[in-house]
Parts: C-alpha cells; sequence; structure tokens
C-alpha cells in the first residue's frame, strides 16, 4: 500500500525539480526572515539569486545543534511566534535544549508524513496502536499520535514507563502495532514472558521502531518475541520528529519523504558532498517548512544513501540504517569503533542476549575496553569449561572485526540495567 503515491512514485527528474523549486522559496525565506542564515551567507558572498537549482545546496552553509543552542530558544525561527502553534525541544548534555516551532502548515506535513510511514508498514484505519514513545517536549509520542490519527487508525497515547500497565492494556486493549524505541520492545517481550500471560492473547502484528540505532540482528530477535514484523522509522526533531523516513516492506533501507526533506551524505571531515553508495554523515535541509527552516542541518548519524529502484513501487531515495553517530564513534587505541560494531557479533551468536555495556577506560595511559553481556538463561551453566569456549569464541570475533583486544565479561540474565527509553550501551571512564 502507498499513501501519496503522487509525491512517493515521482520520477528523479520530477523530484529534484520539485526539490530545487522549493529550496529557491526556502532560501529567500530565511535570508529575509532568519538573520542567522542571512549573515552566514552574506560572509560566503551567496545571495538567494545564487539558488537556481536543488543542486546549489553545496552553495550553502551547514547548520549544527550548536547553532541551534546558541540562537536559543527562538532566534532560528523564521516565523512570528503569532503563527507558532506548537513547541518542542530535546534535551542535551550542555543543559541548553534545542527548541523547535511548527505552524500550523508544519503540523499538517508531519501528520501526512507518518501516515505514508504507517501505510508502507502495511497499517491502516482499522489497526490500534499502542504509542508507548514519550509524550511532552520529545517528538515521538505526540509525531506518531497525531499521525495515527490522519491514518484513521485508533490510538492508545501509553508513553514510556510503567511496563506492568503497558503489558495489562496491550492485552486488554488488543493494540496491533507498538511504537517505541527497539530496546524498550525487547524489555516488553522480556517482561510479557515473565507475566501472567501467553503470547498469542495479543493481537500485535506491527512493531515501529526508531529513536536508537539498531541492527538487522536485533529486528529478528524483537519479531521472534514478539510475533510480529518490525520496522524502522526514522527521524530527529530538529528536522520535524519521527517520520522523516521510514521502511517499507522490503526492508531493504528507509525510504526519504524528500520532497519535504532534501538529504546529502557529506565527508565528516571535509564537509563534502559525496555520491550515492558511500557512507558519510547524513546532512538534511528542510525545504517545506516554515517555523524553523534549517539548511543543510548536520545530524551527525554516519549512513550511505541509495537511489536505485525499490521493489515496493516507492522511488524515493532510500537511506541505510544507521551504524552510528560521528560524535558516539569511540576512538581506542587509534581505532575507531562503533556500538552497533559489538551488537553485530554478540547477535550472531546464539549464546548471547541483547543486552550489553561497553565500558571504555584508561590503564597507565592505555585505553582499555570491557565488554559485559548477557548470556542467555538455557546457555547459562556452572559448566566453567563451556562459560570459557564462548567467551574465547565472541573474544575472537570481536577482535577480527574490531581489529584490537576486549576484555568480555560473561554476566548472568537480568544483570545489564533495562531502559524503558534509549538503552545505555556506553561508559567511558577516561580522562581527558
Amino acid at each position: 500500500m502507498i499513501w501519496n503515491k503522487t509525491k512517493e512514485c515521482m520520477s528523479r527528474e520530477q523530484m529534484r525539480a520539485l526539490q530545487g523549486e522549493r529550496l529557491r522559496k526556502t532560501v529567500h525565506k530565511v535570508y529575509h526572515n532568519t538573520p542567522f542564515y542571512r549573515e552566514r551567507m552574506q560572509q560566503m558572498g551567496v545571495t538567494p539569486d545564487d539558488i537556481k537549482s536543488i543542486d546549489d545546496i553545496v552553495k550553502l552553509p551547514f547548520t549544527t545543534k550548536q547553532d541551534l543552542r546558541d540562537n536559543y530558544p527562538y532566534g532560528l525561527f523564521a516565523v512570528p511566534m503569532s503563527e507558532i502553534i506548537r513547541l518542542h525541544a530535546s534535551s542535551g548534555t550542555t543543559g541548553i535544549p534545542t527548541v523547535v516551532g511548527y505552524t500550523r502548515k508544519d503540523i499538517s506535513v508531519w501528520q501526512e508524513a507518518i501516515a505514508r510511514c504507517l501505510t508502507a508498514f502495511g497499517a491502516d484505519k482499522h489497526d490500534i496502536f499502542s504509542v508507548a514513545y514519550g509524550y511532552g517536549l520529545f517528538t515521538g509520542g505526540l509525531g506518531l499520535h497525531y499521525g495515527v490519527e490522519n491514518l484513521g487508525g485508533t490510538v492508545i497515547p501509553m508513553s514510556s514507563g510503567n511496563t506492568a500497565k503497558q503489558i495489562q492494556l496491550m492485552h486488554d486493549f488488543a493494540p496491533t502495532a507498538i511504537a517505541c524505541t527497539p530496546s524498550y520492545a525487547l524489555y516488553l517481550a522480556e517482561a510479557i514472558a515473565a507475566s501472567e500471560y501467553n503470547l498469542d492473547e495479543f493481537k500485535l502484528r506491527i512493531g515501529i521502531f526508531g529513536a536508537e540505532p539498531w541492527s538487522e540482528s536485533m529486528r529478528r530477535e524483537i519479531e521472534a518475541k514478539l510475533g510480529i514484523n518490525a520496522y524502522n522509522i526514522y527521524g530527529l526533531s530538529e528536522i520535524m520528529g519521527p517520520g522523516v523516513s521510514y521502511e517499507c516492506s522490503a526492508k531493504n533501507g528507509s525510504h526519504i519523504v524528500e520532497d519535504h526533506f532534501f538529504a546529502e551524505i557529506v565527508d565528516p571531515v571535509t564537509f563534502e558532498q559525496l555520491p550515492c553508495g558511500e557512507e558519510g554523515e547524513l546532512v538534511f535541509t528542510t525545504i517545506t517548512k516554515e517555523g524553523i527552516p534549517l539548511l543543510r542541518y548536520r545530524t551527525k548519524d554516519l549512513c550511505s544513501l541509495t537511489d536505485e529502484p525499490c521493489s515496493c513501487g516507492r522511488t524515493n531515495v532510500r537511506m541505510s540504517r544507521i551504524m552510528g553517530r560521528s560524535d558516539d564513534m569511540l576512538i581506542i587505541r587509534g581505532v575507531n569503533v562503533f556500538p552497533s560494531q559489538f551488537e553485530c557479533v554478540i547477535l550472531e551468536m546464539e549464546e548471547f542476549e541483547p543486552h550489553y555495556l561497553i565500558v571504555v577506560d584508561r590503564v597507565n595511559n592505555l585505553d582499555t575496553v570491557q565488554l559485559q553481556v548477557e548470556m542467555r538463561p538455557e546457555y547459562y551453566t556452572d559448566q566453567i569449561n563451556r562459560i570459557v569456549e564462548i567467551r574465547r569464541k565472541l573474544t575472537h570475533k570481536l577482535q577480527s572485526l574490531l581489529g584490537l583486544g576486549v576484555d568480555v565479561r560473561i554476566v548472568e540474565p537480568q544483570t545489564i540495567p533495562r531502559s524503558e527509553g534509549k538503552a545505555k550501551r556506553v561508559v567511558d571512564n577516561r580522562k581527558y
């Protein structure tokens, strides 16, 4: 099923022409209404008249999360507050949130984008959705909520937390779809298995997961434990929220809503634009947003793009799974390492649960990395030789992939702390 065939199935030539037209309007808008962009463009010697097609996007300045913080709270807004009908914000390590504002049209675009996602997942107005993302300033809960209503489906606004209540209402209200983080989906699966209910008493068939990177191995784990089809949804509050891209039935990359968001991949060091197929940092430009249009926003997410035809019939550019974030990359003894690499190795081995913690430290000026990983109950044994052999096997696989030694610690089931939101995977104790 396709929600908007006109926009989701446009030819590449038609789409790029539409993007060029919308980019020109956006650049004029921010140049005349957002002092930050006008100053940046003047510093670069660029005027709105220099932007004639989508190819000219490389002439425009980048925007970073720090730029939003430096202009806190409303400095990057391009319309008066009287036109803003909703505010969202994301927290950060500095304590200064990034604030985004939505006009009525922006909210309408968001609702339509989510409807495209849900339709691609095989959902329709007959489905009941348990939205277990957080509500409030976080965009996840309300983003999915309004999208489901636009689709015509039924919303259960569960929000995150209170797992016992989640399970009870999932059983009693019989939702057919759930939206949450993939790590919380695994936690729910464990909790259901330990509850008074049997999995076959639930009606779930679709899982909508995002807000943190997850691997194909984790998808298989979730699907097996919950008996559902698991789909990736991608978004970030600075661009819109969830629904910037979405998987389809092919599960081979996420289609970008590119009539509203133009995507680029750039080299994270040189910032040069890279061609389709090459991996780098994902950059988005909003080309229809009214409240807070952003030019070339650096997401810090690392992935690649493809414009190859998709078996589902959609022609929109697809992005690969996020392999990590450039600011989440760990440099250990000169080697670039991502938490997702550990996860892929762990989930290749049937002995382990998808729950782990990476602890990085520095001893005698040498970086060390320890991996704590849970063993599945059926494999956990008091036979020391068996545990040693499994540990040796995992250590060897990590050494082969990462090119560095990892101190593997196998821990008992239910030892790693669970999260009802985004999972904490890394503790870096090094002092710089």
